[in-house]
């Protein structure tokens, strides 16, 4: 662990936000750049959200660059390693599972998120594998670009998109409209 050389804060929001009283789970399927998986803890550090990471890591979670990125707070990431998604479906049976993709047919705002929901991202150069798009056909979702030429966002902040949007769906109790009933 890297040693706490920041000073404290002395800005501190006391907001009295309604957190989930279950910890949703956001997982990263084979990751490959340090900074991003390092960014994504420092976020699940920071809402306590589980973080679950499916082998191959094209990293080693000692890398300075991911504890870099995390800064200090890598002791307040509660972290579940998996060699293979197959693990982690047996981890999480009850679960209800998302996975976000740049092809996706339904927009990461249609679902109404609840707490404990498995939040699912892939690699930055290849995204999930087709096999698991398909096994999930109907869970399936992605952020909307306008089709300029950018094949996606980096996974850090798609990752911050979908946890946030997540975490005030089960704050104000309520559903996305797009997945209100008519």
């Amino acid at each position: 662990m890297l040693k706490n050389n920041h000073p404290p804060h002395t800005r501190t929001a006391a907001f009295d936000y309604p957190w989930p009283k279950e910890a949703l789970h956001l997982v990263l399927v084979a990751p490959e750049i340090p900074p991003n998986t390092g960014n994504i803890a420092r976020l699940c550090a920071a809402t306590e959200t589980i973080l679950h990471l499916v082998e191959p890591l094209g990293f080693r979670l000692t890398d300075a660059a991911v504890r870099r990125a995390g800064l200090d707070y890598w002791d307040r990431v509660p972290l579940v390693r998996h060699p293979d998604f197959a693990d982690l479906e047996r981890t999480l049976p009850q679960r209800r599972f998302f996975l976000f993709s740049c092809g996706a047919p339904a927009l990461y705002t249609s679902p109404a998120y609840r707490a404990g929901d498995v939040l699912v991202f892939g690699s930055e150069s290849r995204g999930l594998p087709d096999a698991l798009l398909t096994a999930h056909a109907g869970r399936v979702l992605g952020i909307p670009m306008k089709p300029n030429g950018v094949r996606s966002l980096n996974l850090a902040t798609a990752a911050g998109i979908v946890l946030y949007e997540a975490l005030r769906q089960i704050a104000a109790g309520t559903t996305s409209p797009e997945s209100a009933p008519p």
